[in-house]
C-alpha cells in the first residue's frame, strides 16, 4: 500500500541501531512468512484499503472531498476486521504484532456516523451533491425531492411545447450560461418569434434559436432553490463529519501507522518466501559472517536473462575485518561491495535478506563511496567530490561502522591516486578499525598484507580463454595480478587497430 510504502523507504533509510528492535521486527516477518494463507489474506485486505493517512492529511487541511470521508469510513472499518483476524488466539501472535494491533483504535463510534450519513461511493466532486444517504436528513431530502419534481415537470413541459408548437424536435436543455432554456432548428423558429406564441427570445446561432418561457422560468427558479439549499445542507453535513474525523486525528494516525507495519512486514515475508531470503541473526556484537550472499536487484536483473547470480561468501571477522578487494574491470566487485551494503540495510531494517545465512553484528553506521560524478553546480570536479566522500568517512566514522571504498584514488595521476589510496587503507585500518570493503586497481596496495593485520585480500576471479576473458564472478582469496583492461576494452567495442597500438605502447 502507500502508506507500506512510506514506511519501507523510512526504515531503510533509517535501518534500527537496537538489536532487540530489530528482533522484534524479524519476528513479525518470520511469522507471517510461517503462516502463508494468513500472510496472503492480510495482504489482500491491505490492498483493498484506501489511504487513510493521505485523506486525514487532506481533511486536516482543508483540501479535502467527500469522498476522502467515504475512505476513512472504509479504511477504519477494515482496519478492525483485520485487526480481529490478526488477534485470534489460535494465530500464536508475536510481541510486536500484539503491540501493533493495539495501536490500531476501534473508532466505532465515528465509522457509524460516516456509515449512516454517507452514500456508498461519495464523488470527489463536493458541488456535484449526493453525497449525503437518503434519510439522514429529512428536510435535504424534501428538497431533493422538490427538485426532482421540477426537473420531472420540465418533461412534461417539453412535452406540452412540442404539442402546442407542432415542433416535433422542440428541446428544453441546461448551460452554465443560459440555464434552462428551450432550443429548436432554426428552420422551426421563425413561427416562435411572435409575441403570441409565449415564447421568449434568448439567442440565435448558426443552427439552433433558444427560447425561454414565464413557466420555465419558474420551474427553474424552483429548481436552483432547491438545488443550492440542498448543497448548503449537505455541505453543512461534511463539515460536521469532517470535525468528527478530526476529533479522532491523532488515533487515525496510529492506526495508519500500525496498518503501515502490518503491510510492510507481510511485503517482505512475501518476499523472502518467493525469493528465499532467510533470517539474519543480529546482536550486538562486531561481527559480519554473510554465507552465499547476493545482490536483490542484479539478481532480479540475471534471472529476467535467464542467468544464474553467482553467491559469494563475506566474514569480516576481527583478525580479517578490513577486505581488500582486486579483479579485473566488470568482474563484479562493485556488485560484491554494494550486496553486503544492502544486506547490512535490510538486516537493520528488520527484513530477511537474500543469502544462506547471515550473522551482522549492529551497525551505527554505513558509509559509502561509490561510484564517480561531478558536482557542476557546486564547481567541483569528479576527483574533489570523490575526496569530499572520503574525508567525510574518515571524521565520521567509528568502529561499529561499515565503510564501503570503491576505488579511492582513481580520479587523479597515477601516482597520487595511489598514494591517497595507500594512506586511507592504513587510517581505516589503524585509526577506524572498523569493518571495511575497499576494492581497487592498485595492485601495489596488497603488500600492505604484511603488515596490516587486519587485512585480509581477496580477488574476482576471471580466466583467458582462446583469447577471450571469461568473468567468474566469484570472490576468492588472493590477488589480481592485472587488471584485464584491454580485455575489456576489446569487450566494449573498441576498435582492433586501437587494441593493438594499446598493446604495443
Amino acid at each position: 500500500t502507500a502508506g507500506g510504502g512510506r514506511q519501507l523507504s523510512a526504515g531503510l533509510a533509517a535501518p534500527l541501531t537496537d538489536a532487540d528492535a530489530v528482533t522484534a521486527r524479524l519476528d513479525l516477518v518470520g511469522w507471517f512468512t510461517d503462516n502463508a494463507t494468513t500472510r496472503v489474506r492480510t495482504r489482500e485486505a491491505l490492498a483493498a484499503m484506501a489511504d487513510i493517512a493521505r485523506a486525514l492529511g487532506r481533511l486536516a487541511v482543508g483540501r479535502w472531498t467527500p469522498r476522502d470521508l467515504g475512505q476513512m469510513r472504509d479504511g477504519l472499518a477494515l482496519a478492525l476486521a483485520l485487526k480481529s483476524a490478526l488477534a485470534a488466539p489460535s494465530l500464536g501472535t508475536p510481541a510486536l504484532l500484539s503491540a501493533t494491533l493495539s495501536r490500531i483504535a476501534p473508532h466505532g463510534a465515528l465509522v457509524e456516523a460516516l456509515r449512516r450519513a454517507l452514500v456508498a461511493e461519495p464523488s470527489h466532486d463536493a458541488s456535484a451533491g449526493g453525497a449525503i444517504a437518503p434519510g439522514y436528513d429529512a428536510g435535504l431530502d424534501a428538497l431533493r425531492e422538490t427538485a426532482r419534481d421540477g426537473r420531472t415537470a420540465v418533461i412534461g413541459l417539453e412535452t406540452r411545447l412540442r404539442a402546442e408548437t407542432g415542433v416535433a424536435a422542440l428541446k428544453i436543455r441546461h448551460n452554465g450560461v443560459l440555464g434552462y432554456h428551450i432550443g429548436v432548428a432554426a428552420k422551426f423558429a421563425d413561427p416562435l418569434m411572435r409575441a403570441d406564441s409565449g415564447l421568449i427570445h434568448r439567442q440565435t446561432l448558426a443552427g439552433v434559436v433558444r427560447f425561454g418561457s414565464v413557466d420555465l422560468a419558474a420551474l427553474a427558479a424552483t429548481i436552483a432553490q432547491a438545488g443550492d439549499h440542498a448543497l448548503a445542507a449537505e455541505a453543512a453535513h461534511l463539515e460536521e463529519l469532517r470535525e468528527l474525523v478530526l476529533a479522532e486525528a491523532g488515533a487515525i494516525a496510529e492506526t495508519a501507522q500500525a496498518l503501515a507495519r502490518i503491510d510492510v512486514a507481510a511485503a517482505l515475508a512475501d518476499l523472502a518466501a518467493s525469493e528465499n531470503w532467510v533470517r539474519p541473526h543480529v546482536d550486538a556484537t562486531t561481527a559480519f559472517h554473510i554465507e552465499a550472499g547476493r545482490h536483490p536487484v542484479v539478481e532480479a536483473a540475471v534471472k529476467a536473462n535467464r542467468g544464474q547470480f553467482v553467491a559469494n561468501d563475506c566474514d569480516l571477522s576481527a583478525d580479517a575485518r578490513l577486505w581488500l578487494v582486486t579483479g579485473p574491470n566488470m568482474a563484479g566487485k562493485s556488485t560484491f561491495l554494494r550486496q553486503n551494503a544492502l544486506i547490512a540495510v535490510l538486516a537493520q531494517a528488520g527484513s530477511f535478506v537474500p543469502a544462506k545465512s547471515a550473522h551482522i553484528g549492529i551497525v551505527d553506521r554505513l558509509f559509502s563511496r561509490v561510484g564517480a560524478a561531478d558536482d557542476l553546480a557546486q564547481g567541483r570536479s569528479t576527483f574533489m567530490v570523490e575526496m569530499v566522500e572520503t574525508a567525510a568517512i574518515l571524521s565520521g566514522a567509528t568502529d561499529r561502522s561499515l565503510v564501503i571504498l570503491d576505488e579511492v584514488g582513481r580520479g587523479t595521476s597515477t601516482y597520487d591516486g595511489l598514494a591517497i589510496a595507500w594512506a586511507v587503507l592504513e587510517a581505516v585500518h589503524d585509526d577506524l578499525q572498523c569493518r571495511c570493503l575497499f576494492a581497487t586497481h592498485y595492485h601495489e596496495l596488497v603488500q600492505l598484507k604484511e603488515r596490516l593485520r587486519s587485512l585480509f585480500t581477496v580477488t574476482v576471479a576471471a580466466r583467458e580463454w582462446k583469447g577471450e576473458l571469461v568473468f567468474l564472478h566469484e570472490v576468492v582469496p588472493g590477488a589480481a595480478d592485472k587488471s584485464y583492461g584491454l580485455a575489456v576494452a576489446k569487450l566494449a567495442g573498441v576498435p582492433a587497430a586501437v587494441i593493438a597500438r594499446a598493446r604495443s605502447v
